[in-house]
């Protein structure tokens, strides 16, 4: 009897395997609604649902508690106000949010901008297209620059939301703007550093 199952298996390799690409495919044909979509499902008529309680949202605000306001949340959420960035961190900046910064950015960011956030690093030598900016360079930027940066991406650099929460992502702009204002104040006489790229 055992014969017959490498049998079975020849006759369905003769057959073709004609498998429906429907079946092998189903989770990209599966049925499902948009954003606000109709549906005849619920009296309603609405496809979006209200979650369920205890439901805890990716972009949860409980570890920025003094954003308490819509629109300061829109703004930390997005980086921008009224469609430009925001000169401003919106959030608390004290020690703990810049150990966190320096933690993140060192985790997250230097192997590309550099352990100083001056675009010198073992990455940024070996890139082939565009090299990573100076992160020193830009200080006249706004904070909701860097901000966007992180969380939708620019140019090259992908988005890094995925890895930094946006108390995550505000540390680390937290943390570039200290890097800026130590590397570029200088004292009177003090000649201006040579940059070696």
């Amino acid at each position: 009897m055992r014969w017959l199952i490498p049998a079975a298996g020849l006759v369905a390799l003769s057959s073709g395997c004609d498998v429906p690409s429907e079946f092998l495919q189903r989770m990209e044909v599966q049925a499902k609604y948009e954003y606000y979509e109709e549906s005849d499902f619920w009296a309603d008529g609405r496809a979006m649902r209200t979650p369920p309680t205890g439901t805890i949202p990716r972009e949860r605000f409980s570890k920025l508690p003094e954003l308490k306001d819509p629109v300061a949340r829109q703004v930390a959420l997005t980086g921008r106000a009224n469609g430009q960035p925001t000169p401003h961190i919106p959030v608390t900046v004290d020690r703990e949010l810049l150990t966190l910064g320096q933690k993140k950015y060192n985790i997250v960011c230097s192997q590309c901008h550099g352990v100083l956030g001056d675009g010198n690093s073992v990455v940024a030598e070996n890139m082939a297209l565009r090299l990573p900016p100076s992160l020193l360079e830009l200080e006249s930027k706004p904070a909701g620059h860097f901000y966007t940066a992180i969380n939708e991406g620019y140019g090259v650099m992908p988005s890094f939301s995925g890895e930094l929460d946006v108390r995550e992502r505000w540390a680390v702009v937290a943390y570039v703007r200290t890097l800026q204002e130590a590397r570029n104040t200088r004292t009177a006489g003090q000649p201006v550093p040579q940059e070696n790229r």
